[in-house]
């Protein structure tokens, strides 16, 4: 007996006079799909506004397509999609996607490219739809922009079952028609490292530790072997680079920590100064002794989030051979309360000799940053950019919509904004004033507090700006990323759950920066 989809198609077949099929040939074929695009009609143009893709199929089934959108309903508006079901042999089930207007492009109002988002949540909800029926290759109109479709197809695709019995299918996509394959080929590797971080955040603590965490990074970039150099520094190690700020944190819990340090030689100058990634790691945060609320303290199995963009993105860069050199450095730990945790009121030393009095067990992600940026230094670095899930006021401040940016240089903040622009992961400059940096080092026991003495005031600023007490670099940014931790549906490409942002715009500023002299 038929499944209930395949009794639907051969109804559509036989209703439209299309040319028919035996039973058991449809059971062969109703595996594969097609998503095509469509745009809004213009006022001066009277005929359908199919992308090249689209008129092209459009006109080998005899113009089927335009006149199944004519007598289906009203014109496709933008994010909208249609499915057909008969019109080709080859592709039983086609899914039609509305682009919106054609010819837009980068809005300086919403510091993003118009055509490229409409492209990626396009594609992403035809082939979510063609999942939903269990169509398990689907191939795709690149509209214009192989590697936005790529990137759209890869990340609408992806949702974390590891642990559920009942999976999704595994779809395959691949471009239809004509198309720039370099392009595509780009896209579904930007794709691919933001579902890694993505992979990375949704994983239970228990399932990811520290050593796990470092060792699916290393099998990550196993094949790239020739390059790179993976380095999972113990306990020993921290202690003898006199890390005490990082190690005060690792050491409430009974999971040993891991400094994981990455390194990444693509360009033919092996002196080249590198670009230098940090990462926030810590694996699972229950806020130590000042304990966090129960509620919603699960999704702080992501508060390791800053260590998967980051490695996620060197990851994506090896891939992607840039010519470039990156070093990236993820102090990975839990913070978990028990006699050996932190205790408000403690005193510790950082790699650079400055004391911290923890006021708050809870603040410790800058902790583990502000030894990590120390070491940084070391490299001689051409930048640096550290992200971390750090506070929730920049939640507050910002919301989903971007992630704050805290920087020392206007060249890097320039480069930083133009990458974002190009993916969509969107990034907003955040104040780094002096009225911060007094609210930090007016502290009673140490040097500096690792909270701001207003405590309900400003919380993302003067995060960062103990943060930059531990920066001497001319170039360096601090990505705050707590905002954008999580998807609930602002970003239609992606699935509610873990976002795994900014990866694409730290791979694109790679890509920028690699081009440069």
């Amino acid at each position: 007996m038929l499944r209930p989809f395949r009794r639907v198609l051969l109804t559509a077949i036989r209703q439209h006079n299309y040319r028919l099929f035996s039973d058991s040939h449809v059971t062969s074929i109703t595996r594969k799909g097609l998503v095509l695009g469509v745009y809004e009609k213009q006022p001066d143009n009277e005929g359908m506004c199919l992308t090249e893709a689209a008129a092209a199929f459009d006109r080998s089934i005899s113009g089927k397509l335009s006149e199944m959108l004519t007598i289906s309903g009203p014109p496709l508006k933008k994010g909208k999609s249609r499915i057909f079901f008969g019109l080709h042999q080859d592709f039983p089930s086609v899914v039609v996607v509305g682009l919106g207007k054609s010819g837009t492009g980068v809005c300086g109002k919403e510091n993003w490219d118009n055509c490229k988002e409409s492209i990626r949540a396009a594609v992403s909800a035809g082939c979510r739809q063609l999942q939903d029926l269990e169509v398990a290759h689907v191939e795709v109109d690149p509209c214009g922009d192989g590697q936005s479709a790529a990137e759209g197809a890869v990340l609408g695709l992806f949702e974390y079952d590891e642990f559920k019995t009942k999976k999704k299918v595994r779809v395959t996509a691949q471009p239809y028609g004509s198309v720039d394959s370099a392009a595509w080929q780009k896209g579904v590797l930007y794709g691919d490292g933001q579902n890694l971080a993505r992979q990375l955040m949704e994983a239970p603590a228990n399932h990811i530790t520290p050593t796990a965490f470092a060792n699916t990074i290393e099998q990550k970039l196993s094949p790239f072997a020739h390059n790179v150099a993976v380095h999972k520094r113990p306990q020993s190690w921290i202690e003898s680079e006199q890390m005490g700020a990082f190690l005060s944190v690792s050491k409430g819990s009974e999971e040993p920590p891991v400094f994981l340090e990455l390194h990444y030689k693509g360009s033919l100058d092996s002196a080249q100064p590198p670009l230098v990634l940090v990462g926030k790691g810590i694996t699972f945060d229950s806020g130590g002794i000042s304990l966090k609320p129960s509620s919603g303290m699960d999704a702080m199995r992501a508060d390791m989030g800053g260590a998967a963009t980051v490695c996620a993105a060197l990851v994506t860069a090896a891939a992607l051979k840039l010519p470039i050199n990156i070093i990236g450095l993820a102090p990975l730990c839990e913070n978990m309360p028990s006699g050996k945790a932190n205790k408000p009121g403690d005193v510790v030393r950082a790699k650079n000799g400055k004391t911290i009095q923890v006021d708050n067990t809870d603040a410790e992600g800058r902790l583990v940053l502000a030894d990590a940026l120390c070491y940084a230094h070391s490299f001689k670095p051409r930048a640096i950019i550290n992200a971390a899930t750090l506070t929730g006021a920049v939640d507050v401040a910002l919301g989903s919509a971007a992630a704050g940016v805290f920087t020392n240089s206007d060249w890097l903040w320039e480069r930083l904004q133009k990458a974002s622009i190009i993916t969509g992961d969107r990034v907003w400059r955040m104040p780094l004033f002096q009225h911060y940096t007094k609210q930090i080092t007016e502290c009673a026991l140490a040097d500096l507090n690792n909270v701001g003495k207003y405590s309900r005031s400003g919380g993302a600023c003067t995060a960062a700006a103990f943060l930059r007490e531990f920066v001497t670099a001319d170039h360096w940014a601090h990505l705050d990323i707590a905002g954008v931790m999580t998807n609930k549906d602002e970003i239609p490409y992606l699935r509610k759950g873990m976002s795994g942002r900014p990866t694409r715009t730290l791979v694109e500023f790679a890509v920028g920066l690699a081009s440069e002299p």
